[in-house]
This record gives structure tokens, sequence and C-alpha cells, in this order.
């Protein structure tokens, strides 16, 4: 039996809509299940080029990483992709039942499917690489694009008393106060500028939650730190993604200056078991509408044009619908 799915040939190109085998469960534990909605996330673009630092550079793949399925008994469920070449961009898949929860009564399949991957960096981030207090501050780096408008939504969920919105898109930058941002800071312009603006709006935070790294991260770290008001306040910079560059020349003055924590938060640092623990409570923010999701669904037989059309978009999120 045939099934349709979006296959990766090159890391050069984009993948194409084609007919393949239909998938077959290696392990006890697993089941061929229907997939509902997949979502284009930049883990995924990071997958189908092979650039993700744990890509095994084995072509052909499958790509998509997680997804609303349907187990054969019926129930609904969010899953995580095992990892193999089989991803979730297709009419059917392997599911892993043990990597896998039951949707909440009611739940919008497209929007749990948009969700969960941007949501769940901050998510974790603020629940298992550090465990936010109520009260505390929170910077977002990188505030405009997907993730950043949902870790912005998250830290004031979590109980975080001031949330710091920082990007460079303006008009992105101007929406983030209807979605809990206190303070915006732009880092449009000259980099060194927008450091120091960093540095004067957002020095007495606890918490930096950053997807930018490269220049940004390197060029604030100083400023944020030396305008504290008491450097024995504890710091920490939890390092998620890296859109501005893949290395950041830290200074040694911000390692000795002040009660400064650099962490990273991805899979590696966080075991599977953790983020499966989180699965069931941040659905059901989603499900609530207590996160907002900006998704918008297309067919899969669309995935290559689409996969280009929606590059340099990062404000909503893609869901494919098989």
């Amino acid at each position: 039996m045939m099934i349709q799915a979006a296959v990766v040939r090159s890391f050069d190109t984009a993948p194409k809509y084609e007919a393949i085998d239909i998938p077959q469960p290696t392990g006890k534990h697993e089941v061929v299940g229907e997939v509902l909605a997949a979502g284009l996330h930049m883990r995924v673009r990071a997958q189908a080029n092979g650039s993700h630092y744990t890509s095994t550079d084995e072509l052909p793949l499958i790509p998509g990483i997680d997804g609303v399925g349907r187990l054969p008994g019926g129930q609904l469920v969010y899953f995580v992709a095992p990892d193999t070449p089989l991803g979730t961009f297709a009419e059917r898949t392997v599911i892993d039942v043990r990597r896998s929860v039951p949707l909440p009564a009611g739940a919008d399949p497209i929007l749990i499917a948009a969700g969960m991957n941007p949501a769940l960096s901050a998510w974790v981030s603020l629940r298992r690489r550090v465990q936010i207090q109520p009260g505390q501050k929170v910077l977002v780096l990188g505030a405009t694009g997907n993730s950043g408008q949902m870790a912005v939504q998250i830290a004031k969920l979590l109980g975080a008393s001031e949330v710091i919105g920082a990007g460079r898109d303006q008009a992105r930058l101007e929406s983030l106060p209807a979605l809990g941002a206190d303070k915006i800071v732009s880092l449009a312009g000259d980099p060194e500028a927008a450091a120091e603006r960093l540095g004067e709006v957002a020095s007495e935070v606890d918490i930096v939650l950053d997807y930018l790294w490269g220049k940004p991260a390197e060029l604030a770290m100083v400023p944020l730190l030396t305008k504290r008001s008491d450097r024995s306040q504890a710091l920490t910079w939890i390092q998620i993604g890296s859109v501005a560059g893949q290395t950041a020349a830290i200074p040694s003055a911000a390692l000795r200056s002040a009660n400064f924590q650099l962490l990273g938060s991805g899979q590696g640092s966080v075991t599977a078991a953790g983020y499966l623990a989180e699965f069931p409570a941040l659905m059901e923010a989603i499900a609530a509408g207590s996160i907002r999701v900006n998704a918008t669904s297309l067919p899969l037989s669309e995935v290559e044009t689409a996969w280009q059309a929606t590059l340099a978009d990062s404000s909503r999120r893609i869901v494919f619908v098989p």
C-alpha cells in the first residue's frame, strides 16, 4: 500500500510531494497512525537541510518532528516522531505510543500542531532548566519571531512580574504589549547602540530567554550586567535559538563581574521524559486559549511551494494537513 508524503532527497532542495510505501513499525511500542496535522517549525527546516545538530545526514527522509495523529483505536494524540528518517509530513507515520499524549477534550488539532513546538522552548526552559519564581522578570531576546511571541505569553502565564520583549521587526515589536510584554526594546540599527538600549531597559531582569545568540547576545551581556543595581542578584541566561549566529564571544567580564549563569535548553539538555512530562499542561494552556497561536493550515500537497513562500515569515506557523 502506498501513501503520500513530503520527501527530502537533497539537503539543497525543498521536500517534494510523492508516493511512498506505507511505513512499518519495528518496535513493540510502535503503531502506524494517521497524521491529522504537522507543523512546519524552524527545527523542521533545519532537519530538512541537514543543519540541525542532531542531523545524521541520512537521506532520503520525511521531515516533521511532531504532530497530531489518530491511533488505530481512534484516540487523538499529540506525538513526537521517533529519531529516524521517518517524520510526520505524511498521510501515515510510525507513532511510538510512549512519546504521545492524548489531546485535551475539544482541542483543535491545528492549534496543537502549530503551537506545541515553538511554545515548548520557553515552557521547558522556565520549568525544567530553571524554575521561574512568581515575581521574577524576564527578557525575551528575539521576541518578534513565532517562538519569541509565545515566550512573552508563557513567561507572563508562569508568573513573571515583568516581561521585556526585544527584536528588530518594529511592527511585530509593537504588537507584543497585547501579548503581555510590559516593555519593548528595538534591536534595529547599530548593534552596539541596541545593546546599550537593552542595558538601560532590562538590567534588572532575572532570566533571559535568548532566541538570537550571535552578535546581539555577545554585545548585550556586559551592558545588562554592569547596569544592574545589585550585581550579586542572579541573572540566568538561557540560550535557546541561534538565528543571529551559531557562535558568540562571551566576554570574560560577564562571567567574573556578576552573578551570571549561562545555560542551554534543547534536545539533549532536557531529557525526552522531561519534555513528555510537560506536554499535558502546555496542551491544556493552548487548548484553553491562554497562549495565542498564529496558525495557518495548508494541504501537504502544497509543501514544495509553501516551503519557499513562508520562509521569511516567522510570525505565523504553517501546519500541513495530509
